[in-house]
C-alpha cells in the first residue's frame, strides 16, 4: 500500500495490564500504555523519523478531545519530530471529506465506545448512529468479514460517512467494497493514519483500491489537527 520510498517502523506500547487487544481490562490497559510512550519513542530514535503516530485510537477517546493537543505535543516532545495520533488523523480526514454527520462503528467494550461517541461529538460532529461489534474476545483475532459486517450494521441513511474505529481491527481490505455497497465514504483508523502520514510527508500520488480517502491522498495537505470542526 505505502509508496516504495516510504518506510514504516513500529514500536509496541507495553503494559502488564492484561493481554494486548483483549476486551477484558481494555480500559485500564489503554490508559497504562501512556506510561510506555517514553520507552517506545526512544527505541525509534535511531531511525531519524520524519513523523511519528500514536496508532491507538482508544487512547485519545479515554483521554478526551480536550486532551488531544496535549497528547500530540507530548509525543512530539518525546520523539523530536512531527507527531500525530490516529484520532487526529481521522479528524483531519473527516474534515477533508466534508463530513458533518457520521455513523460510528467500534470493536471496543461499552466504556470505550461511549468515550468514542463523546469524543466525536466534542469534535463537532453529529454521531447519527453507533454500533459495537458483538462478542469480541480480542481485537487482533477479528476478521475482515466481521469488520465489513460491522460497517454495514453501523450505517445510517442520514450519515455522510461511516467511521470504523480501531487501528487493530482489520479494515483496510474491506473499505473499497463497503464504500461501493453503502454509496458513501468509509473512514477507518488504519486508512486515516496512512492518509495523514502521506499528506504531511509530501507524497502526491494516491493509493488506489483502498477507498476514496487514500485514492486522493496528497491532493491537499491537511492543516494541523486538533481543532474542532467549525
Amino acid at each position: 500500500m505505502a509508496p516504495s520510498s516510504m518506510t514504516i517502523h513500529f514500536a509496541r506500547l507495553e503494559t502488564l495490564a492484561g493481554d494486548p487487544g483483549a476486551a477484558a481490562g481494555m480500559v485500564e490497559r489503554t490508559l497504562r500504555y501512556l506510561d510506555s510512550l517514553p520507552a517506545a519513542t526512544r527505541s525509534l530514535a535511531p531511525v531519524k523519523l520524519d513523523a511519528i503516530v500514536l496508532a491507538h485510537t482508544a487512547v485519545s477517546y479515554l483521554t478526551g478531545f480536550a486532551g488531544e493537543t496535549a497528547l500530540r505535543d507530548r509525543l512530539a516532545t518525546l520523539s523530536g519530530t512531527r507527531a500525530f495520533t490516529a484520532a487526529g488523523a481521522i479528524l483531519a480526514s473527516l474534515q477533508h471529506l466534508g463530513v458533518r454527520r457520521l455513523s460510528l462503528a467500534t470493536p471496543y467494550p461499552e466504556a470505550i465506545g461511549a468515550a468514542g461517541r463523546t469524543y466525536w461529538t466534542a469534535a463537532g460532529f453529529e454521531v447519527t448512529a453507533h454500533h459495537r461489534l458483538d462478542d469480541v474476545t480480542n481485537i487482533y483475532d477479528e476478521t475482515e468479514e466481521r469488520a465489513y459486517a460491522l460497517g454495514r450494521s453501523a450505517d445510517a441513511t442520514s450519515a455522510d460517512c461511516v467511521l470504523i474505529s480501531g487501528t487493530g481491527l482489520p479494515t483496510i481490505g474491506i473499505i473499497d467494497r463497503l464504500e461501493r455497497d453503502l454509496g458513501k465514504p468509509v473512514v477507518t483508523s488504519q486508512a486515516a493514519t496512512l492518509w495523514y502520514a502521506l499528506s504531511i510527508l509530501g507524497f502526491r500520488e494516491g493509493v488506489e483500491g483502498f477507498g476514496r480517502l487514500l485514492a486522493h491522498a496528497g491532493e491537499r495537505t491537511p492543516s494541523e489537527v486538533g481543532g474542532r470542526r467549525s
